[in-house]
Protein backbone atom coordinates (compact mmCIF):
# COMPACT_ATOMS: atom_id res chain seq x y z
CA UNK A 1 0.00 0.00 0.00
CA UNK A 2 1.10 3.50 -0.52
CA UNK A 3 2.99 6.04 2.17
CA UNK A 4 1.93 9.49 2.36
CA UNK A 5 5.13 11.72 1.52
CA UNK A 6 5.46 15.07 2.30
CA UNK A 7 4.60 17.70 -0.27
CA UNK A 8 7.08 20.23 -1.36
CA UNK A 9 7.09 23.49 -0.22
CA UNK A 10 6.43 25.26 -3.88
CA UNK A 11 3.60 23.14 -4.15
CA UNK A 12 1.05 25.47 -3.23
CA UNK A 13 -1.98 24.34 -5.84
CA UNK A 14 -4.91 22.82 -4.47
CA UNK A 15 -7.21 20.18 -5.31
CA UNK A 16 -10.19 21.19 -7.18
CA UNK A 17 -12.78 18.96 -9.16
CA UNK A 18 -10.59 19.58 -12.39
CA UNK A 19 -7.62 18.76 -11.93
CA UNK A 20 -5.46 18.35 -14.78
CA UNK A 21 -2.43 16.22 -14.56
CA UNK A 22 1.08 15.94 -16.72
CA UNK A 23 2.47 12.70 -17.09
CA UNK A 24 5.66 11.51 -18.06
CA UNK A 25 7.29 8.26 -17.74
CA UNK A 26 10.60 7.23 -19.37
CA UNK A 27 11.06 4.16 -17.62
CA UNK A 28 12.47 2.19 -20.72
CA UNK A 29 12.94 2.60 -24.09
CA UNK A 30 9.55 5.04 -24.93
CA UNK A 31 9.65 8.65 -24.07
CA UNK A 32 5.67 9.27 -23.03
CA UNK A 33 4.26 11.85 -21.61
CA UNK A 34 0.15 13.05 -21.65
CA UNK A 35 -2.21 15.07 -20.18
CA UNK A 36 -5.58 13.86 -17.92
CA UNK A 37 -8.16 15.80 -16.49
CA UNK A 38 -9.61 14.55 -13.40
CA UNK A 39 -7.70 10.79 -13.31
CA UNK A 40 -10.37 10.13 -16.27
CA UNK A 41 -10.67 12.15 -19.62
CA UNK A 42 -7.36 12.03 -21.73
CA UNK A 43 -6.45 15.27 -23.19
CA UNK A 44 -3.70 13.95 -25.04
CA UNK A 45 -1.10 11.18 -25.15
CA UNK A 46 1.99 11.27 -26.78
CA UNK A 47 4.89 8.49 -27.17
CA UNK A 48 8.22 8.46 -28.97
CA UNK A 49 8.89 5.16 -29.71
CA UNK A 50 12.83 4.01 -29.87
CA UNK A 51 12.23 0.69 -31.78
CA UNK A 52 14.18 1.64 -34.77
CA UNK A 53 17.31 2.46 -32.52
CA UNK A 54 17.22 -0.67 -30.62
CA UNK A 55 16.42 -3.16 -33.42
CA UNK A 56 19.76 -4.16 -34.71
CA UNK A 57 20.76 -4.95 -31.40
CA UNK A 58 17.73 -7.43 -30.50
CA UNK A 59 17.01 -5.58 -27.83
CA UNK A 60 17.05 -2.27 -25.29
CA UNK A 61 20.69 -0.86 -24.82
CA UNK A 62 20.08 1.18 -21.64
CA UNK A 63 22.84 4.26 -22.64
CA UNK A 64 21.25 4.74 -25.88
CA UNK A 65 18.25 4.33 -24.61
CA UNK A 66 18.59 7.42 -21.82
CA UNK A 67 20.49 9.32 -24.48
CA UNK A 68 16.81 8.98 -26.36
CA UNK A 69 15.27 10.07 -23.50
CA UNK A 70 17.24 13.24 -23.07
CA UNK A 71 16.75 13.98 -26.70
CA UNK A 72 12.73 13.66 -26.50
CA UNK A 73 11.77 14.50 -23.58
CA UNK A 74 11.23 17.98 -24.05
CA UNK A 75 9.80 17.65 -27.52
CA UNK A 76 7.79 15.28 -26.22
CA UNK A 77 5.94 17.40 -23.31
CA UNK A 78 5.82 20.38 -25.71
CA UNK A 79 3.89 18.02 -28.11
CA UNK A 80 1.33 16.57 -25.29
CA UNK A 81 0.70 20.60 -24.17
CA UNK A 82 -0.02 21.25 -27.87
CA UNK A 83 -2.52 18.37 -28.66
CA UNK A 84 -4.31 19.40 -25.25
CA UNK A 85 -4.41 23.37 -26.21
CA UNK A 86 -2.87 24.06 -22.40
CA UNK A 87 -0.04 25.94 -21.41
CA UNK A 88 2.10 24.95 -18.18
CA UNK A 89 0.16 27.32 -15.97
CA UNK A 90 -2.93 25.36 -16.69
CA UNK A 91 -1.29 21.98 -15.20
CA UNK A 92 -2.45 21.39 -11.82
CA UNK A 93 0.74 18.24 -11.02
CA UNK A 94 3.27 16.74 -12.72
CA UNK A 95 3.45 12.89 -12.14
CA UNK A 96 6.83 10.89 -13.28
CA UNK A 97 7.53 7.27 -13.24
CA UNK A 98 10.52 6.84 -10.61
CA UNK A 99 10.59 2.87 -10.84
CA UNK A 100 11.21 0.08 -11.81
CA UNK A 101 12.93 0.62 -14.81
CA UNK A 102 16.35 1.05 -15.65
CA UNK A 103 17.70 4.19 -13.88
CA UNK A 104 19.25 6.40 -16.27
CA UNK A 105 16.10 6.41 -18.37
CA UNK A 106 13.70 7.37 -15.09
CA UNK A 107 16.17 10.04 -14.26
CA UNK A 108 15.56 11.59 -17.05
CA UNK A 109 12.37 11.84 -16.76
CA UNK A 110 12.47 12.59 -12.90
CA UNK A 111 14.99 15.56 -13.67
CA UNK A 112 12.32 17.15 -16.25
CA UNK A 113 9.35 16.71 -13.87
CA UNK A 114 11.26 18.22 -10.82
CA UNK A 115 12.36 21.08 -13.19
CA UNK A 116 8.60 21.70 -14.03
CA UNK A 117 7.05 21.38 -10.89
CA UNK A 118 9.61 24.05 -9.26
CA UNK A 119 9.12 26.46 -11.90
CA UNK A 120 5.76 26.44 -12.36
CA UNK A 121 5.21 25.66 -8.41
CA UNK A 122 2.83 23.09 -8.65
CA UNK A 123 3.04 19.23 -7.28
CA UNK A 124 5.14 16.59 -7.89
CA UNK A 125 4.44 13.38 -7.77
CA UNK A 126 6.63 10.02 -7.97
CA UNK A 127 4.42 7.39 -9.49
CA UNK A 128 5.44 2.81 -9.59
CA UNK A 129 5.39 2.16 -13.08
CA UNK A 130 3.51 -1.36 -12.04
CA UNK A 131 0.37 0.66 -10.44
CA UNK A 132 0.31 2.74 -13.78
CA UNK A 133 -0.75 -0.34 -15.93
CA UNK A 134 -3.08 -1.58 -12.98
CA UNK A 135 -4.79 1.78 -13.54
CA UNK A 136 -4.58 2.05 -16.89
CA UNK A 137 -8.44 0.31 -16.99
CA UNK A 138 -9.58 3.66 -15.61
CA UNK A 139 -8.90 5.32 -18.86
CA UNK A 140 -11.45 3.17 -20.44
CA UNK A 141 -15.24 4.02 -20.30
CA UNK A 142 -15.92 1.23 -18.77
CA UNK A 143 -14.04 0.27 -15.53
CA UNK A 144 -13.88 -2.56 -12.72
CA UNK A 145 -15.39 -2.26 -9.55
CA UNK A 146 -13.14 -3.21 -6.18
CA UNK A 147 -11.80 -5.51 -5.54
CA UNK A 148 -10.65 -7.16 -8.52
CA UNK A 149 -7.69 -9.38 -9.58
CA UNK A 150 -5.01 -7.53 -11.93
CA UNK A 151 -2.68 -9.55 -14.50
CA UNK A 152 0.25 -6.93 -15.84
CA UNK A 153 2.38 -8.76 -18.60
CA UNK A 154 5.30 -7.00 -19.95
CA UNK A 155 8.69 -7.26 -21.19
CA UNK A 156 9.94 -6.71 -17.56
CA UNK A 157 7.02 -7.70 -15.15
CA UNK A 158 4.22 -10.72 -14.88
CA UNK A 159 2.43 -10.24 -11.77
CA UNK A 160 -0.82 -10.73 -10.62
CA UNK A 161 -2.35 -8.16 -8.19
CA UNK A 162 -5.23 -8.52 -5.66
CA UNK A 163 -6.27 -4.80 -5.97
CA UNK A 164 -8.73 -3.89 -3.40
CA UNK A 165 -8.99 0.03 -3.61
CA UNK A 166 -6.61 2.94 -5.38
CA UNK A 167 -3.07 2.27 -3.77
CA UNK A 168 -4.37 -0.88 -2.26
CA UNK A 169 -2.36 -4.05 -3.88
CA UNK A 170 -1.31 -7.40 -2.59
CA UNK A 171 1.17 -9.30 -4.92
CA UNK A 172 -0.75 -13.15 -5.17
CA UNK A 173 2.03 -14.01 -8.00
CA UNK A 174 5.11 -12.72 -9.89
CA UNK A 175 7.60 -14.39 -12.18
CA UNK A 176 10.97 -16.37 -10.68
CA UNK A 177 13.01 -15.02 -13.86
CA UNK A 178 12.28 -14.20 -17.08
CA UNK A 179 8.69 -12.07 -17.34
CA UNK A 180 6.71 -13.52 -20.04
CA UNK A 181 7.54 -10.12 -22.79
CA UNK A 182 10.96 -10.96 -22.15
CA UNK A 183 10.55 -14.53 -23.00
CA UNK A 184 8.85 -13.68 -26.49
CA UNK A 185 11.95 -11.52 -27.04
CA UNK A 186 14.39 -13.95 -26.58
CA UNK A 187 12.48 -16.26 -28.26
CA UNK A 188 12.36 -14.19 -31.22
CA UNK A 189 16.17 -13.45 -31.43
CA UNK A 190 16.34 -17.45 -31.39
CA UNK A 191 14.30 -17.30 -33.92
CA UNK A 192 16.02 -14.92 -35.81
CA UNK A 193 12.62 -13.04 -36.54
CA UNK A 194 14.01 -9.42 -34.99
CA UNK A 195 12.89 -7.11 -32.02
CA UNK A 196 10.25 -6.37 -30.56
CA UNK A 197 9.53 -10.29 -30.29
CA UNK A 198 5.77 -9.69 -28.95
CA UNK A 199 4.75 -8.45 -32.24
CA UNK A 200 6.71 -10.62 -35.03
CA UNK A 201 6.02 -14.02 -33.16
CA UNK A 202 2.17 -13.58 -32.65
CA UNK A 203 2.13 -12.28 -36.49
CA UNK A 204 3.97 -16.08 -37.45
CA UNK A 205 1.77 -17.93 -34.88
CA UNK A 206 -1.38 -16.93 -36.81
CA UNK A 207 -0.13 -19.04 -39.02
CA UNK A 208 1.12 -21.92 -37.24
CA UNK A 209 -0.37 -25.10 -34.89
CA UNK A 210 -0.23 -24.57 -31.45
CA UNK A 211 -0.59 -27.42 -30.35
CA UNK A 212 1.73 -28.66 -32.66
CA UNK A 213 4.80 -29.17 -30.46
CA UNK A 214 4.45 -30.04 -26.94
CA UNK A 215 6.22 -27.17 -24.79
CA UNK A 216 6.38 -27.25 -21.05
CA UNK A 217 4.21 -25.28 -18.77
CA UNK A 218 5.83 -24.70 -15.58
CA UNK A 219 3.17 -24.62 -12.90
CA UNK A 220 5.43 -24.60 -9.79
CA UNK A 221 3.66 -26.29 -7.00
CA UNK A 222 0.05 -26.70 -7.12
CA UNK A 223 -0.75 -23.49 -4.58
CA UNK A 224 2.10 -21.07 -6.27
CA UNK A 225 0.66 -18.30 -8.60
CA UNK A 226 4.10 -17.53 -9.50
CA UNK A 227 5.53 -17.89 -12.91
CA UNK A 228 8.94 -19.35 -14.48
CA UNK A 229 9.76 -19.16 -18.09
CA UNK A 230 13.37 -19.74 -18.10
CA UNK A 231 12.40 -23.49 -18.68
CA UNK A 232 10.26 -23.12 -21.58
CA UNK A 233 12.47 -20.82 -23.16
CA UNK A 234 15.41 -23.17 -22.94
CA UNK A 235 13.24 -26.20 -24.33
CA UNK A 236 12.56 -23.91 -27.05
CA UNK A 237 16.00 -23.66 -27.67
CA UNK A 238 16.70 -27.23 -27.83
CA UNK A 239 14.09 -27.97 -30.21
CA UNK A 240 15.09 -25.13 -32.74
CA UNK A 241 18.67 -26.48 -32.68
CA UNK A 242 17.62 -29.93 -33.39
CA UNK A 243 14.80 -28.78 -36.32
CA UNK A 244 17.53 -26.50 -37.64
CA UNK A 245 19.32 -30.01 -37.78
CA UNK A 246 16.61 -31.64 -39.99
CA UNK A 247 15.92 -28.83 -42.67
CA UNK A 248 15.71 -28.55 -45.28
CA UNK A 249 14.85 -32.07 -45.12
CA UNK A 250 11.27 -32.89 -45.02
CA UNK A 251 9.96 -31.89 -41.83
CA UNK A 252 6.57 -31.16 -41.33
CA UNK A 253 6.69 -28.91 -38.27
CA UNK A 254 7.79 -25.51 -39.53
CA UNK A 255 8.85 -22.39 -38.16
CA UNK A 256 4.97 -20.96 -37.59
CA UNK A 257 4.33 -24.08 -35.58
CA UNK A 258 7.46 -23.59 -33.07
CA UNK A 259 6.35 -20.00 -32.54
CA UNK A 260 2.54 -20.79 -31.83
CA UNK A 261 3.50 -23.52 -29.73
CA UNK A 262 5.59 -21.55 -27.83
CA UNK A 263 3.05 -19.01 -27.57
CA UNK A 264 0.48 -21.39 -26.39
CA UNK A 265 2.60 -22.51 -23.80
CA UNK A 266 2.99 -19.14 -22.22
CA UNK A 267 -0.68 -18.56 -22.94
CA UNK A 268 -2.13 -21.45 -21.04
CA UNK A 269 0.00 -20.96 -17.56
CA UNK A 270 -0.86 -17.11 -17.51
CA UNK A 271 -4.50 -18.00 -17.90
CA UNK A 272 -4.82 -21.03 -15.53
CA UNK A 273 -2.86 -18.85 -12.82
CA UNK A 274 -5.28 -15.93 -13.15
CA UNK A 275 -8.34 -18.51 -12.57
CA UNK A 276 -6.72 -19.69 -9.73
CA UNK A 277 -6.14 -16.14 -8.33
CA UNK A 278 -9.84 -15.03 -8.92
CA UNK A 279 -10.91 -18.65 -6.96
CA UNK A 280 -8.16 -18.04 -3.98
CA UNK A 281 -10.01 -14.08 -3.16
CA UNK A 282 -13.06 -14.60 -4.23
CA UNK A 283 -13.40 -11.65 -6.94
CA UNK A 284 -15.74 -11.34 -10.06
CA UNK A 285 -13.50 -9.16 -12.03
CA UNK A 286 -10.69 -9.32 -13.78
CA UNK A 287 -8.22 -6.64 -15.49
CA UNK A 288 -5.29 -7.86 -17.95
CA UNK A 289 -2.85 -5.11 -18.26
CA UNK A 290 0.94 -4.33 -19.68
CA UNK A 291 2.59 -4.46 -23.26
CA UNK A 292 1.57 -8.01 -23.55
CA UNK A 293 -2.03 -7.52 -23.02
CA UNK A 294 -1.94 -6.28 -26.87
CA UNK A 295 -1.44 -10.12 -27.90
CA UNK A 296 -4.93 -11.07 -29.74
CA UNK A 297 -4.45 -14.61 -28.68
CA UNK A 298 -3.91 -14.14 -25.07
CA UNK A 299 -7.10 -11.73 -25.04
CA UNK A 300 -9.42 -14.29 -27.10
CA UNK A 301 -8.37 -16.73 -24.64
CA UNK A 302 -8.62 -14.78 -21.45
CA UNK A 303 -12.30 -13.70 -22.69
CA UNK A 304 -13.27 -17.01 -23.32
CA UNK A 305 -12.19 -18.55 -20.35
CA UNK A 306 -13.06 -15.83 -18.27
CA UNK A 307 -17.05 -15.77 -19.95
CA UNK A 308 -17.00 -19.90 -18.49
CA UNK A 309 -16.18 -18.75 -15.69
CA UNK A 310 -18.76 -15.82 -15.43
CA UNK A 311 -15.93 -13.46 -14.57
CA UNK A 312 -16.26 -10.01 -16.05
CA UNK A 313 -12.77 -9.00 -18.02
CA UNK A 314 -11.54 -5.76 -18.76
CA UNK A 315 -8.78 -4.93 -21.20
CA UNK A 316 -7.36 -1.36 -21.41
CA UNK A 317 -6.86 -0.36 -24.95
CA UNK A 318 -3.66 -1.06 -27.08
CA UNK A 319 -2.32 2.41 -26.76
CA UNK A 320 -2.89 2.23 -22.92
CA UNK A 321 -1.15 -1.47 -22.47
CA UNK A 322 2.21 -0.66 -24.19
CA UNK A 323 4.26 2.39 -22.02
CA UNK A 324 2.38 5.89 -21.80
CA UNK A 325 2.32 8.56 -19.67
CA UNK A 326 -1.40 8.55 -19.38
CA UNK A 327 -1.47 5.57 -17.24
CA UNK A 328 1.24 7.65 -15.33
CA UNK A 329 -1.22 10.63 -14.67
CA UNK A 330 -4.30 8.35 -13.77
CA UNK A 331 -2.20 7.21 -10.61
CA UNK A 332 -0.82 10.27 -9.65
CA UNK A 333 -4.44 11.90 -9.61
CA UNK A 334 -5.28 8.90 -7.16
CA UNK A 335 -2.41 9.42 -5.10
CA UNK A 336 -2.57 13.37 -4.97
CA UNK A 337 -6.55 12.99 -3.93
CA UNK A 338 -5.36 10.82 -1.09
CA UNK A 339 -3.39 13.34 0.04
CA UNK A 340 0.44 12.11 -0.68
CA UNK A 341 3.10 14.00 -2.99
CA UNK A 342 6.70 13.63 -3.17
CA UNK A 343 9.39 16.93 -3.09
CA UNK A 344 12.64 17.74 -4.96
CA UNK A 345 14.52 14.94 -2.62
CA UNK A 346 12.89 12.06 -5.33
CA UNK A 347 14.94 9.79 -7.16
CA UNK A 348 14.91 6.58 -9.03
CA UNK A 349 14.41 3.05 -8.38
CA UNK A 350 15.49 0.26 -10.14
CA UNK A 351 13.47 -2.40 -7.97
CA UNK A 352 10.23 -1.09 -6.78
CA UNK A 353 7.51 -3.50 -5.68
CA UNK A 354 4.16 -2.21 -6.17
CA UNK A 355 2.93 -2.87 -2.79
CA UNK A 356 6.12 -1.25 -1.14
CA UNK A 357 5.57 1.95 -3.30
Amino acid sequence: MHKSRSVAGTNNKRVTNDMIILGIDTSCDDTCAAIVQDGKRLLSNIVNSQVTVHHEHGGVVPELASREHIRNIVPVVRESLRKAHLTNKDIDAVAVTVGPGLVGALLVGIYFAKAFSYANAIPLLGINHLEGHILSIFLEEKSPPFPFIALTVSGGHTNIYHVRDFGDYTVLGKTLDDAAGEAFDKIAKLLELGYPGGPVIEKLAAAGRPDAIGFPRAYLSKASLDFSFSGLKTAVALYFRKWCDHQPKENKIKIADIAASFQAAVVDVLVDKVVAATTRVGVNSVVLAGGVARNTYLRSRLQSVMAQKGIDLFIPGPEFCTDNGAMIAVAGYHRWTRGEGDDLTLDARSRFPVDQA
